[in-house]
């Protein structure tokens, strides 16, 4: 049986954001939204959310390239002066599995974002991490384990089958293919703690440009069982999206999301909650 989870990542990050996944759940086929909590428009994420009970939000946890929740006092190994994650995501990944202090710090600020997620008052439906940071054994695990206090029931695994990229028109390069092989520990943690998780993941290879062609011809060559869609979805570029994500077509996800046609080439659409 083929299902989906339509999902949008970075609900928080500004209010083109938040505007196209109220819009893209409200007026198209949006199923989910990852929401971060540290961001700019997080507030204003957490109101549209409350009015929209059919949208499942989950935690997109934030350990590289972004602000977070704790102050930097209290994680000084692992923010800039700004109080930011840095994008040395290679270099982040090296200090959050070798270095005892990081660990300890990198625990506290996934447990309070994981809290300050509980404070919304919204239920949690899933967990994932910005840049697929969960990917690293050490963070899975932290975030497992903290994610569970706070009801924590599923979790998205990035694996991109390259069989599948390859029949939607795109090669899989070596890293494509080493990234779904490597996406197997981090399923075989998840399910060792009873968690859910999805079979399949699309918007990997093409992220930032899940657009209306490429969804096209992903559609009839899903497989069978549960495959999360995610989209970078944003009604309007902002300067911050610009400076960010600047080759990310933004307002052509959004516009995909609404596309009818689109739609109905899909298989039933669901939610990790309801999954």
């Amino acid at each position: 049986m083929k299902r989906v989870i339509v999902s949008a990542d970075d609900f928080g990050l500004s209010e083109a954001v938040n505007e196209a996944v109220e819009r893209a759940h409200r007026d198209g086929f949006l199923t989910s939204a990852s929401l971060m909590m540290a961001a700019p428009a997080t507030a204003d994420a957490v109101r549209r959310a409350r009015r929209l009970p059919g949208l499942a939000v989950g935690l997109h946890l934030v350990l590289v390239d972004g602000p977070a929740v704790l102050p930097r006092a209290a994680i000084p190994d692992l923010l800039d002066a700004t109080g930011r994650f840095g994008a040395d995501q290679a270099r982040r990944g090296f200090v959050y599995g070798f270095h005892p202090g990081a660990r300890r710090q990198l625990f506290a600020e996934i447990t309070a974002q994981f809290a300050a997620f509980a404070a919304t008052g919204l239920v949690l439906d899933h967990a994932n991490a910005h840049k697929h940071m969960h990917l690293h054994p050490g963070v899975a695990r932290m975030m497992i384990v903290a994610g569970r206090r706070f009801g924590l029931r599923a979790l998205r695994v990035p694996a991109e089958p390259p069989a599948v990229l390859a029949a939607a028109g795109t090669r899989p390069g070596l890293g494509d293919r080493a990234l779904y092989l490597w996406s197997g520990v981090l399923r075989r943690m998840a399910r060792r703690a009873g968690l859910m998780v999805n079979d399949h993941a699309f918007g990997i290879a093409w992220s930032g440009h899940m657009t209306a062609e490429r969804l096209r011809r992903l559609a009839p060559n899903l497989p069978e069982g549960l495959s999360e869609i995610y989209f970078h979805p944003a009604a309007w570029r902002d300067p911050g999206l610009v400076a960010l994500m600047p080759d990310y077509e933004h307002e052509a996800e959004f516009h995909a999301l609404q596309d009818p046609a689109l739609a109905a080439a899909l298989p039933a659409r669901t939610t990790y909650g309801a999954a």
